[in-house]
């Protein structure tokens, strides 16, 4: 491959809409074992909300997603391909860099604790509030009620 067209490969995968239209690859191969991103992406995707134990699955797949990722640009980069090679791992980390801004848009691993946390901190201000307005946040050391 011509300099030129690596320059231009490059170029592709780091363009900012470069994942509009992409799709996501069925399969990939990460670090030896292959993972079918597609459908694992599509599952975590369903689901209202992330479980706990599924978020540091999901953060486990990031990572590593992150990782193949750079070293397939690493080798974009640097090493000796076709031009058929290169366009390949362009597709490649197209598809990756589409599974993760798929997965980094997931919301809160859990809505319904968040909502129950917050509720519990506006009770508490509002009691805080209400002691200190009726002068009783430090009645027994006064002998006031």
């Amino acid at each position: 491959m011509k300099e030129y067209e690596r320059k231009q490969l490059l170029e592709r995968v780091e363009r900012e809409g470069a994942t509009v239209g992409a799709d996501i690859p069925e399969t990939i191969d990460v670090q030896g074992d292959e993972i079918d991103l597609r459908e694992f992406v599509f599952e975590i995707k369903r689901r209202e909300t992330v479980p706990a134990g599924e978020r540091e699955r999901v953060d486990r797949a990031k990572k590593n997603l992150r990782r193949e990722r750079l070293q397939r640009k690493q080798r974009l980069e640097e090493a000796d391909i076709s031009r058929d090679e290169g366009e390949a791992l362009v597709g490649a980390i197209i598809g990756i860099d589409r599974a993760l801004n798929a997965l980094e848009s997931l919301g809160p691993t859990d809505l319904q604790r968040e909502a129950d946390a917050k509720e519990a901190a506006d009770q508490k201000r509002w009691m805080s509030f209400l002691k200190q307005a009726l002068g009783r946040e430090d009645a027994g050391s006064r002998g006031r009620l």
